[in-house]
């Protein structure tokens, strides 16, 4: 399944295109529906940091996905993620996304947003894996296989 075409912008403001910006051999893109997921996300970090010092090809995103009507206030939600954030590797990895959440998820074939998605993505674009929630060994290793396969 392709991942759908999106505008997006880094929290450092740069508009960027997806799936294009996804310039790793290997992505991960993690998937954020609620401000309540960041923890979620934060659960993979340690892991996918210490598998992108083993693998060089591999780059992982964090992409929240925040409904159309909150644009106008986009300035003041990527400033104030930005601010809480700071560091530049974190800012250029995170990749908001405002619109149609329900036509992403679609695209997508996300049947849930109670919690996070993570997608196994190619440079072309192409998803090849997905799963979902928060850190597990179980989940990690199914990620590590399809990452494998690319």
């Amino acid at each position: 399944m392709p991942f759908p075409h999106l505008a997006a912008r880094d929290l450092e403001g740069r508009d960027v295109v997806l799936p294009e910006a996804f310039d790793g051999d290997r992505n991960v893109v993690i998937i954020a529906f609620h401000r309540r997921h960041q923890a979620l996300v934060d659960s993979w970090v340690p892991w996918l940091a210490d598998r992108r010092v083993q693998d060089p090809g591999l780059c992982f995103f964090e992409l929240p996905a925040i409904a159309r009507i909150w644009a106008p206030a986009r300035p003041m939600i990527d400033g104030g993620m930005a601010a809480a954030i700071r560091d530049p590797v974190v800012l250029r990895r995170t990749l908001t996304v405002y619109g149609d959440v329900g036509r992403l998820a679609r695209a997508l074939r996300i049947t849930s947003r109670s919690t996070i998605v993570l997608l196994v993505v190619d440079r072309a674009g192409e998803v090849h894996w997905s799963g979902s929630g928060s850190f597990s060994p179980e989940t990690a290793a199914e990620m590590d296989a399809a990452l494998q396969t690319l």
